[in-house]
């Protein structure tokens, strides 16, 4: 679980104006349009406020736009965090426990659903500055997302990395590699099955 709230609570401050934040969500949307399909592999570092490393981890992660990500750990523990437009599942093989929650209604998304969620509840729950060079940041307009802010650092059409900062202070940055894009992923690739023998929890609304 620690590594899943790594990345699930993240930080920072906004200096633009509603104009130009505008133009920069659009910058945004137009460049993670070409993330319809991707898959690859992650390297998962988290910091704390003094920049100690905490936990590093890594995994495979698979996206299909709009509302479907999978985030597969692989070290230093066996988690997996699967999810559609209705819920997310997040299934811990070490604990042998699964929790699903939903995600219809939720004007917030994760740094995981910024690059798969609907570009509706992006310019809702968020404003945009572009720094320039392929790096966005994305500051929460209001909620509690668990996040001061993220930062995306996008080469081309592709994500190479990504920084959060929580509410804590602490920083967690992903650099992703081995990307394939269009390689045929669907719907059924994200369909998850609580495995026989776990414990299960659910909380839906």
């Amino acid at each position: 679980m620690k590594n899943v709230m790594g990345l699930c609570t993240l930080c920072a401050l906004l200096l633009c104006s509603p104009l130009y934040a505008q133009d920069a969500t659009d910058a945004l949307l137009e460049a993670l349009d070409g993330m319809q399909d991707i898959q690859g592999k992650f390297i998962q570092r988290q910091y704390t406020e003094n920049e100690v490393l905490l936990v590093e981890s890594r995994g495979n992660f698979r996206l299909l736009r709009p509302g479907y990500f999978s985030w597969e750990i692989d070290a230093p523990d066996s988690q997996l965090i699967i999810a559609d437009p209705i819920a997310v599942w997040h299934y811990d093989r070490d604990l042998e426990t699964v929790t699903r929650r939903p995600l219809a209604g939720q004007g917030n998304l994760s740094p995981l659903q910024v690059l798969g969620g609907d570009e509706a509840a992006l310019r809702k729950g968020y404003t945009v500055t572009d720094e320039g060079e392929g790096i966005f940041t994305l500051t929460p307009q209001a909620g509690d997302p668990g996040f001061r802010h993220l930062v995306l650092h996008l080469r081309g059409f592709l994500i190479a990395s990504m920084e959060i900062r929580d509410n804590l202070n602490q920083r967690v940055i992903v650099e992703f590699s081995e990307l394939q894009v269009d390689g045929g992923l669907t719907r059924e690739d994200f369909a998850f099955t609580p495995p026989e023998g776990v414990d299960t929890f659910y909380y839906d609304q």
